[in-house]
């Protein structure tokens, strides 16, 4: 979150800020914004179920083709119509999750409506994806998905065979780094996100501070549609490695 103190400079604070408790659970304000992700999420599909026909309008003609066409992708790339219906829900829900959390960030209110704490400035919602527990919450959930993946799809023993390999001591070389790259998982797809959406906030709040009005403005139409690319590119990771979960050592190589 980045905080400016008038002519004094800017102030860049990476852990998300706590607004209070909830049952003795401390409540930051990047985890409420993740309920307002979430409720306008819920709210949209509510509305958009109750306005569905037979002969549909602009909006349910779009999201039908959107829809369809995601579908339709997660198919071809798993080649399993089976496994498509499966994670199709997971991969596309992630995306619009994180598609939806970064764009909020541009909203009025995101980071300037809030609290003094002391003489600490605390604003009420704070982009989710700017907080690396929201991002790693994220990841853990993809690799878990992706590991349950791979030992459905081919079997325990043999999806554990593609880590522990004894048959030679190339075979256990090539499977510890792939271990090493499976754990390493957990760090890329969290500070992937992080970082883009962290690191672009800075640079809005930079440009703001030194040429603010009118030079801001470019950048944030930039950082919108980099916080949409960046919620696609989390849910194609995951479906990317789903697919190579499930497909069996053999035809990996």
């Amino acid at each position: 979150m980045i905080h400016f103190f008038g002519m004094g400079g800017i102030h860049v604070i990476l852990a998300a800020e706590q607004i209070g408790t909830l049952w003795g659970i401390p409540i930051t304000n990047s985890l409420v914004m993740t309920w307002v992700a979430m409720a306008l999420i819920f709210i949209f599909v509510l509305i958009v179920n109750r306005s569905i026909a037979l002969v549909p309008g602009k909006l349910q003609t779009a999201l039908e083709w959107a829809v369809e066409g995601a579908r339709g992708y997660v198919g071809e790339t798993l080649e399993d119509e089976k496994l498509a219906e499966r994670f199709f829900p997971l991969i596309a829900g992630l995306a619009v999750f994180i598609v939806t959390i970064n764009e909020l960030e541009f909203f009025p209110g995101v980071g300037s409506i809030g609290f003094f704490k002391g003489e600490e400035f605390v604003p009420l919602l704070r982009a989710s994806t700017t907080d690396l527990n929201t991002t790693l919450a994220l990841t853990i959930i993809s690799v878990i998905v992706i590991e349950v993946a791979g030992i459905m799809g081919v079997g325990f023993f043999r999806y554990a065979g593609k880590f522990i390999n004894f048959g030679s001591p190339v075979k256990f070389i090539v499977g510890i780094i792939e271990l090493i790259s499976e754990l390493a998982r957990l760090i890329t797809f969290s500070f992937r996100l992080f970082g883009n959406i962290f690191a672009g906030e800075v640079l809005i709040a930079i440009v703001a501070f030194f040429v603010p009005y009118v030079l801001p403005a470019p950048f944030m139409l930039f950082e919108l549609f980099v916080g949409a690319v960046q919620g696609i590119i989390f849910g194609l990771l995951t479906l990317f490695f789903i697919k190579l979960a499930v497909t069996p050592p053999e035809a990996g190589h």
